[in-house]
């Protein structure tokens, strides 16, 4: 009697279920004011919290130009950057690509140049660069965000309030990362203990893990201090979309983002708890 391999089943099964969930089952994100009148959003319901109705767009349209794993010109000369996740970098106006980079860039263009696809926005519609921001399907109702992640070729980056698939896409960064999949094998993108960050000059995005020693506050921010060369910071607006943030006092926690650095000292944004994973 033939074995069955369970394992490989279950990876085809899980794919499937992801790819499944994340066309016909849309996040519902809510929104809300305070008693100051300030709008806020989230995908999880409150009391008071309406649900937030979004254009699906199902139009398409043909894809003419990858710039990169996350962003693509449309025929229309739309350049649309694709939502929840962040490529590697490739190489342009002589700074180095990353690991990973052209293999994402490549994926991308295989998958959707040429080719017609439909945008799904989400609350903002444009970035800061005027380019529209979307998770794109195509007409056989492939999600290529997710299918980035599930391959390991891109991270989950959400921006708040744009919180459509969050779900779905951590679940696929965690099959990418536990699989070794894409640039989850590569040393480069492995985590750094705090302490190993002493003299080394560090780009790009980055997984730093440390203990949270105590919580400071500023006028904007709220800071996990790690050490007195490293935190992570979060902005006080975003606070709604975390737990109590003085949990985290005393744990062992991975942050993942893009590091900026004063003198000696080094800071991380965290936007989401999406960047946050607890070690122990």
């Amino acid at each position: 009697m033939k074995k069955i391999d369970f394992l490989g089943f279950r990876k085809i099964f899980l794919l499937l279920m992801l790819a499944s969930k994340s066309f016909s089952c849309l996040s519902e994100i809510y929104q809300w004011k305070d008693q100051y009148g300030k709008s806020h959003f989230s995908d999880v319901k409150r009391a008071q919290a309406k649900l937030v109705k979004i254009n699906s767009g199902y139009g398409y349209f043909f894809v003419k130009r990858v710039f990169d794993g996350d962003t693509v010109m449309l025929e229309n000369d739309t350049k649309v950057r694709l939502l929840g996740i962040d490529t590697p970098e490739v190489e342009h106006r002589n700074k180095p690509g990353q690991s990973g980079g052209e293999e994402a860039k490549r994926w991308l263009e295989h998958a959707v140049l040429g080719k017609k696809i439909r945008l799904q926005k989400d609350i903002e519609k444009k970035d800061k660069y005027g380019r529209t921001l979307a998770h794109i399907f195509t007409q056989d109702r492939r999600h290529i965000n997710l299918e980035l992640v599930e391959l390991g070729l891109a991270t989950v980056n959400i921006y708040p309030p744009n919180l459509q698939f969050t779900k779905e896409l951590l679940r696929a960064q965690e099959y990418a990362e536990t699989e070794g999949l894409g640039m989850w094998r590569y040393p480069q993108y492995q985590p750094m203990t705090v302490a190993a960050m002493d003299g080394k000059r560090l780009k790009g995005w980055q997984r730093i893990v440390g203990t949270v020693e105590r919580i400071r506050q500023s006028r904007k921010y709220v800071y996990l201090v790690f050490s007195k060369q490293f935190d992570a910071r979060i902005a006080l607006k975003n606070l709604i979309y975390f737990p109590d943030i003085k949990s985290y006092i005393g744990k062992k926690i991975e942050v993942r983002g893009w590091l900026s650095r004063r003198k000696k000292h080094r800071s991380m944004l965290i936007r989401h708890p999406a960047a946050i994973k607890i070690v122990e």
